[in-house]
C-alpha cells in the first residue's frame, strides 16, 4: 500500500532558490542589472532579490547583512546562510543562471585580483557616479525615517 503525503497549506515549501541577491533599489545602474538578471532567470526563482532600499529590508532575514553594510558593498545570502560579497557575488548568480562563463575569468590567479581591485574602486564611488548622497547621508536619512516610524511612501525626507 502506497501512501502519499497531504499537502498542506501550512507546510513550508522547498528551498528551490539557490542564491538571494540584496540590492539597492534606489540605485540605477543596480536596478538595470537586476532587471537583467531577473530576465535570465525567468520566473525559474532560482535567485531571490531583495531591495535593501526598501522600508521593511530586515537584516535577520537575509544573513545578518545590515543596511550599511549592504550599501557598502553588493551582497548574497546562499540557502545554508552563507554570506558573500563582492564580485563573488556574482561569479555565483552568473552560474546560477548557466552564464558562468562570463564571470570566470574573474577567478583566474592575474585577472581576479585586477577585478577585486576595480570592483573596491566601484563599491567606493557608486553612489557619486550615480549622482546620488555619500553613504553618511543616506545612512542618516534611513535612520531618520525609521525614528518617526516612517516606511515605504508614507512620508519623505
Amino acid at each position: 500500500m502506497t501512501t502519499t503525503a497531504a499537502f498542506t497549506p501550512e507546510a513550508p515549501a522547498a528551498t528551490d532558490w539557490k542564491i538571494k541577491l540584496l540590492y539597492d533599489g534606489d540605485c540605477p545602474l543596480c536596478l538595470r542589472e537586476v532587471n537583467f538578471l531577473r530576465q535570465k532567470d525567468n520566473g525559474r526563482g532560482l535567485v531571490v532579490f531583495r531591495d535593501i532600499a526598501a522600508a521593511d529590508y530586515r537584516p535577520e532575514d537575509n544573513g545578518g547583512v545590515d543596511f550599511a553594510a549592504a550599501m557598502g558593498r553588493i551582497h548574497a545570502v546562499l540557502p545554508d546562510g552563507t554570506v558573500i560579497k563582492n564580485v563573488e557575488v556574482f561569479r555565483q548568480i552568473y552560474a546560477v543562471l548557466g552564464l558562468g562563463w562570463v564571470y570566470a575569468p574573474t577567478g583566474w590567479p592575474i585577472l581576479g585580483p585586477l577585478v577585486d581591485w576595480i570592483y573596491e574602486i566601484w563599491a567606493r564611488w557608486r553612489l557619486a557616479v550615480t549622482g546620488r548622497p555619500n553613504l553618511r547621508s543616506i545612512l542618516a536619512e534611513r535612520e531618520a525615517r525609521v525614528q518617526q516610524g516612517c516606511g515605504g511612501d508614507r512620508c519623505k525626507i
